[in-house]
């Protein structure tokens, strides 16, 4: 998860990337591993991607947009939701009679917290932002997704300065566990 450009086209990629991997698990009939595959796929993405947001795209947001505050509130309070299901999902087999429910409130937490954030949150950072500030965003935001954790971390801090402190540690830590596990390989067979 890593394009090039600006911040919101770093950040919209990255939401058309886990929507195509939304798509693929709602193809699938239920109880299939490979769900559960993508499943985990797409919690590395999103949690790369939401780590990446809280420690740079939301102090931005603070910074340069009028109750740009609340608006980052907002978007943590979304990121929180979504990463206790994502933990939640984390300890279900794909043949767990809760994992089709839990998908299916992940889903729907991402998409409207995606919509959200591109029909309201990107257009006003978008008009408030010097151009070559978004692009040193997008520059912070790609090297921030390579040393974020992959697996969620409710309880983890998710403002600056303690989160970018902590998630390099997490991140070296779960992506050592993926390794050993092969968690988050697109086929394990």
């Amino acid at each position: 998860m890593g394009h090039g450009g600006n911040v919101i086209q770093e950040l919209t990629t990255d939401h058309r990337e886990v929507e195509e991997i939304f798509g693929r698990i709602e193809a699938l009939p239920p109880g299939s591993q490979e769900r559960k595959n993508l499943c985990d796929q797409a919690t590395i993405e999103l949690v790369r991607h939401s780590v990446a947001e809280e420690a740079y795209l939301y102090p931005a947001v603070r910074r340069h947009l009028t109750g740009g505050d609340a608006l980052a509130d907002k978007e943590l309070e979304d990121h929180a939701k979504a990463e206790q299901i994502m933990k939640d999902l984390e300890g279900c087999q794909a043949d767990d009679p809760r994992f089709d429910s839990l998908m299916a409130q992940l889903m729907s937490e991402i998409r409207s917290h995606v919509t959200d954030e591109e029909q309201n949150l990107f257009p006003q950072l978008e008009a408030a932002c010097p151009p070559d500030a978004l692009m040193d965003l997008g520059d912070k935001v790609r090297r921030a997704k390579k040393m974020a954790p992959t697996r969620p971390h409710p309880s983890a801090p998710d403002t600056p300065p303690a989160n970018k402190l902590l998630a390099p540690g997490a991140g070296l830590v779960d992506r050592m566990r993926d390794a050993l596990t092969g968690r988050g390989k697109e086929s394990q067979g």
